[in-house]
């Protein structure tokens, strides 16, 4: 199954992290298949291998995640910091990641959840992406100077697991209801093989996104949340909320 994006490319790309080979697709996949149909250019960055992992071995996750990626239209690469289930928030990765950060010049970030009951490399990566994001428009930092500065519009945090969603923070409910879209998230996520083998992680994942639909009066969506107050030009950006009245 290839994706379909329209003609248009005037849209700022969109950058997504994951601290394993599957947790962009399975938190945040239908987000990903949407803007990439919509013609915005989507990269993502993955922070392991899963080397960790009990099911797979990170050369099967690795092609796992190439093939998820062309699916959703997106393009992929893998980065090294201290490995699967040993990530450490330290000043380093941090700057390795602001310069991914400029390199790519996104408008939007997309991170996991800062919550802290998940997979630990999860939260740690998410307060990494975040520091990041604030380093990449330091125009002094020596160790980026290879590439300008490049402030972000919105860093916004996606959870893997029901667990994971903040609570103090209201959601960004994103409209994935397009069958194509459904399909196409659907498939990324059945191409992680060595993980759904274990368990029906695809069924979980839609479900969550079927409450969410019907939380809105839609038929799927999947919730991100803002690091910062959205702000918008115009009250006609606005859509409508997920209460009806």
């Amino acid at each position: 199954m290839k994706p379909t994006p329209t003609s248009r490319t005037d849209l700022p790309a969109l950058l997504a992290f994951g601290a394993h080979p599957d947790d962009i697709e399975f938190g945040c996949g239908g987000v990903i298949a949407r803007e990439a149909q919509a013609g915005r250019p989507v990269h993502l960055v993955i922070c392991s291998r899963g080397e960790s992992g009990t099911h797979g071995t990170p050369r099967q996750r690795v092609a796992e995640s190439k093939k998820a990626a062309a699916i959703l239209g997106a393009t992929v690469e893998f980065i090294r910091l201290d490995g699967d289930a040993q990530l450490e928030p330290r000043t380093i990765h941090a700057i390795k990641i602001a310069g991914i950060i400029r390199r790519v010049g996104p408008q939007l970030v997309l991170a996991p959840s800062l919550v802290g009951n998940q997979h630990p490399d999860h939260a740690k990566l998410g307060w990494l992406v975040r520091d990041a994001a604030r380093l990449a428009r330091y125009g002094g930092l020596k160790p980026l100077r290879h590439f300008p500065r490049h402030a972000i519009d919105q860093l916004l945090f996606y959870a893997v697991t029901p667990e994971a969603e903040p609570r103090d923070i209201s959601p960004v409910l994103i409209d994935i209801s397009p069958p194509e879209i459904i399909s196409l998230w659907t498939a990324a996520m059945a191409a992680h093989a060595s993980q759904v083998r274990a368990r029906n992680y695809i069924e979980l994942q839609l479900t969550r996104a079927r409450l969410l639909g019907a939380r809105a009066g839609i038929g799927h969506a999947l919730a991100l949340f803002p690091n910062d107050p959205l702000v918008f030009t115009s009250l006609k950006s606005l859509s409508h909320s997920a209460r009806r009245f």
